[in-house]
């Protein structure tokens, strides 16, 4: 298991070798890594792409899918690795923002579309209440 994402994260099956990978049939989100330091960091993998299918089995793996030319200009076939998670209850759209989610942490070189991590006041607009305030009473201990 590698747990992807911010904060927690989420639980991700893998990663697996791509090349010997039997596609589950599942709908989930999937990840291909590749490992930028093998000798010096084994265990550490970098993100090149982010999707996800409602049925994996028919995704086009290990290297039908229409982003594994971009795959494998990164990595050589046997370097790739790929991890799923299958969202508990989640649909199509769940699957969708925690992709969106996923690219705009990793920034994903093969993914077309990038998604800003920002986020802008005016989305929601600033407002006080009691509940806003610092958490402490300003109390010093021993008070």
């Amino acid at each position: 298991m590698i747990r992807l994402g911010s904060l927690a994260g989420y639980p991700f099956e893998g990663p697996r070798l791509l090349a010997g990978w039997t596609p589950p049939k599942v709908g989930a989100v999937f990840t291909v890594l590749y490992k930028p330091e093998p000798e010096r960091k084994p265990e550490h993998y970098g993100v090149i792409y982010v999707g996800h299918a409602d049925d994996l089995s028919q995704a086009g793996f290990p290297f039908a899918h229409e982003a594994a030319p971009c795959w494998l200009q990164r990595a050589d076939r046997y370097a790739l690795h790929v991890a799923y998670y299958e969202v508990p209850g989640g649909t199509r759209s769940h699957r969708e923002l925690i992709c969106r989610e996923l690219i705009s942490v990793y920034r994903p070189g093969c993914n077309a579309e990038q998604y800003d991590p920002a986020w802008e006041d005016t989305w929601i607009g600033q407002y006080q209440a009691p509940t806003t305030g610092p958490l402490t009473t300003g109390r010093q201990p021993g008070d």
